[in-house]
């Protein structure tokens, strides 16, 4: 057998080649020219039966190609939402040693009127820079109501996007952040979210 018989197995979708060759001792993350495994042609091609069986087969859901993209990133250029959920969930389960990733940085606007509906809210200035004739406050030091304002994924709200400077609140506990979640509908994204529809980009 070729060394990238296993790899030609699976572009071409052949799920009881790729069985055969797995259970012959095929390597299961042996690398194309570009670093790519097995899995992640299998994950390009949206082919979650294969990506099963290679992930089942102990195939290395870490490995990067030497475009330093794992299978999950190449699903995710591709908008495999399927196999974006299984490679998610099995990721989560088990980093393989290596840290959890970091929470995406991502905040959402949202005016003080709503945010001051909170029961508990209250205003402060942490880390402020202002810059000359910029401060929107009203002459008693309050923002006005209409004020944009920004929630980031850590809950903190800050008066603009950069988190930690211009920090408004950063009171947070489990209140605040159910009060963000259902009363303001704010959540950050996943990368399904992210994905664009299959349809979309025809």
């Amino acid at each position: 057998m070729s060394d990238l018989s296993l790899i030609e197995a699976v572009k071409t979708g052949d799920c009881a080649e790729v069985e055969r060759l797995t259970r012959s001792g095929a390597d299961i993350n042996q690398q194309s020219e570009q670093g790519w495994s097995p899995l992640h042609f299998a994950a390009g091609r949206g082919d979650l039966p294969l990506v099963k069986l290679l992930v089942e087969s102990g195939a290395d859901i870490f490995k990067v190609g030497w475009d330093q993209r794992t299978p999950l990133a190449v699903a995710l250029a591709a908008g495999r939402v399927p196999v974006i959920e299984y490679l998610s969930e099995v990721g989560g389960r088990d980093q393989g040693g290596r840290p959890a990733p970091a929470p995406r940085p991502y905040c959402k606007a949202y005016t003080l009127e709503n945010l001051r509906k909170y029961p508990a809210w209250s205003e402060s200035r942490i880390n402020w820079k202002q810059e000359d004739g910029l401060d929107e406050a009203l002459p008693g030091g309050a923002f006005p109501d209409e004020k944009v304002v920004f929630i980031h994924e850590d809950f903190t709200v800050t008066e603009s996007m950069w988190r930690n400077e211009n920090v408004i609140f950063d009171k947070i506990d489990a209140v605040w952040k159910e009060f963000c979640e259902k009363t303001l509908e704010f959540r950050v994204p996943n990368d399904i979210d992210l994905v664009i529809p299959q349809e979309a980009r025809r």
